[in-house]
């Protein structure tokens, strides 16, 4: 008995100690989680999504989904080769280039209208608490910090660990001028040595003047947040990019819904909308689009172009590695949405046309 009881005191400080690491934030507190209990998206103790959300589809158990993912997930979850890349010198882009790089999943870097702006990085290797879990498919992690010249504009979406990455955040801090994320998230960021000065912290349906013409709106998206087992304590957000030639919606992740629309008609027509397109599933069919909607939210939105993100990095999902871009690609041609499909690291010029290959085919 005696025995018994100790191990399990052992096991439960060892729990402890681990989730105090750093990595996993901390939930906001003080003035901070009175703004959000403030928002009127907060309800019940968390914050809500503005149409009701069940994490998973009706009828569907964590068991089942557990089962699926440790029994019938694709053989083809990660590709059979290392994936292809170009290797951009960010350093050295002309200044007068409007330009786009992806990195595989949600993080990309934008060189608009002068401005740098950097999306949701994740160069850590990993996308989870562990670092033998989750690990960035073989060629998708060719960036790495230093790879990165001074950031204008440093963009959170949520703070997934897909999104928000504990190690690669700490070492771009000195290169940082403004962060911009969603409330509650800046707590992870206050832990992590960031001044608060710079961090701008917004709900949905706020305006950020960056001045010199550029705007950044927040708006909705349809999903959930939390790094622990604690869920919605800090909000999950997309955003409406203006400077002063471009409009580009920055989406983070998120299920359709109905505001897709609502934000065309407020600030469409589009640019270019940034989609997640990756680690769906008809399980969780409310918090991540199946492709087919990606490309009907695109034209919600009045996108001139789309690019979808959030797949060829980390396998999340029971499909294919490459199924997300096979099925988003023919939606667009069945829809007629121009889309945009460069390789980790490919330059994408915002002011022109280009034609994309379609670099995945062959690495079966």
């Amino acid at each position: 008995m005696i025995t018994t009881l100790s191990v399990l005191i052992l096991i439960i400080a060892g729990i402890a100690v681990f989730m105090n690491q750093p990595q996993f934030g901390k939930l906001p507190s003080g003035e901070r989680q009175k703004r959000i209990e403030l928002s009127p998206n907060y309800k019940d103790g968390q914050l809500q999504n503005l149409s009701h959300t069940p994490s998973l589809k009706e009828g569907v158990s964590y068991f089942t989904v557990f089962y699926e993912f440790f029994f019938n997930k694709s053989k083809r979850s990660k590709p059979a080769k290392p994936l292809p890349s170009q290797k951009t010198n960010l350093l050295r882009l002309d200044p007068s280039e409007n330009v786009l790089v992806w990195f595989g999943h949600s993080s990309y870097f934008m060189q608009v209208d002068g401005k740098k702006i950097l999306v949701d990085p994740v160069f850590s290797g990993n996308a989870s608490l562990v670092k033998f879990t989750t690990k960035a498919f073989p060629g998708a992690d060719v960036y790495a910090v230093e790879d990165f010249p001074e950031i204008d504009i440093l963009v959170i979406t949520h703070d997934h660990w897909d999104h928000l990455d504990y190690e690669t955040v700490l070492k771009l801090k000195p290169k940082v001028k403004k962060v911009v994320t969603g409330l509650g998230t800046a707590e992870h960021l206050q832990l992590w040595g960031y001044d608060m000065a710079i961090v701008q912290e917004k709900d949905w349906n706020e305006q950020i003047d960056l001045g010199n013409g550029f705007t950044i709106n927040t708006t909705p998206a349809r999903h959930f947040a939390g790094r622990t087992l604690t869920r919605n304590k800090a909000m999950w957000m997309s955003f409406v990019l203006q400077t002063p030639s471009f409009r580009i919606f920055i989406g983070g992740d998120s299920g359709y819904d109905y505001f897709f629309k609502e934000i065309g008609e407020k600030f469409g027509p589009f640019d270019l909308a940034l989609l997640e397109c990756g680690q769906y599933n008809e399980y969780w069919k409310y918090i991540h689009m199946l492709p087919e909607q990606v490309v009907t939210a695109a034209h919600d939105l009045k996108a001139k172009k789309l690019m979808p993100v959030h797949w060829a990095k980390f396998s999340l999902a029971l499909h294919d590695w490459d199924e997300p871009i096979k099925r988003v690609t023919a939606e667009a041609e069945k829809q007629a949405m121009p889309i945009l499909t460069p390789m980790i690291g490919e330059k994408v010029n915002l002011d022109g046309k280009q034609v994309f290959k379609k670099w995945w085919e062959g690495l079966e």
